[in-house]
């Protein structure tokens, strides 16, 4: 049966972990899909770690740009996270509603297969307004896939401080 589960929250609120541990809940054998691309050794070293935390009972996919051709039909699956795998869809120029109907698009795709899907994410528009065009933008895009994501989810979860607090469901 499809469900769809969204964690939001700031850097370092606990969301990867508690997504986590909600997928272990859900089946013994869950699916970790990693949207980050590796930039930097610092970044790689977090990678490695996160890796290491889940063990060998997770199926990794690794997938950085296209999550719809993530085939996980009756899975459990987390997803970590939307806001990587939105920055790697962006150019500095990028065309906010054209880069948003893409996305939209690929999440409709990847959501209509029947399993349980535990989008994690960041509330990066918490903060003031940056003076910088691009941030503003991304910003922008950010929010309105969260808001995407949660209008179909059946449950949202805001991480505060390594609690969650369920909003919707």
């Amino acid at each position: 049966m499809k469900r769809i589960i969204l964690i939001t929250g700031g850097e370092r609120s606990g969301k990867s972990t508690y997504a986590e541990h909600l997928a272990l809940s859900l089946s013994p054998n869950p699916v970790y899909i990693a949207t980050a691309h590796v930039w930097d050794e610092e970044f790689r070293e977090r990678v490695r770690l996160h890796q290491e935390r889940r063990g060998s009972q997770w199926t990794n996919i690794e997938e950085e740009n296209n999550l719809s051709s993530c085939k996980i039909e009756g899975k459990v699956a987390v997803i970590d996270c939307v806001t990587l795998w939105l920055t790697n869809l962006i150019q500095p120029e990028f065309e906010i509603n054209s880069v948003l109907e893409q996305a939209k698009k690929q999440l409709d795709e990847f959501t209509a297969q029947d399993a349980t899907f535990i989008f994690v994410t960041n509330e990066i528009g918490s903060g003031g307004v940056s003076p910088n065009p691009l941030q503003r933008r991304f910003t922008d895009l950010q929010g309105w896939v969260n808001q995407h994501i949660a209008q179909m989810a059946d449950e949202v979860y805001l991480m505060v401080s390594g609690i969650p607090v369920k909003i919707k469901g």
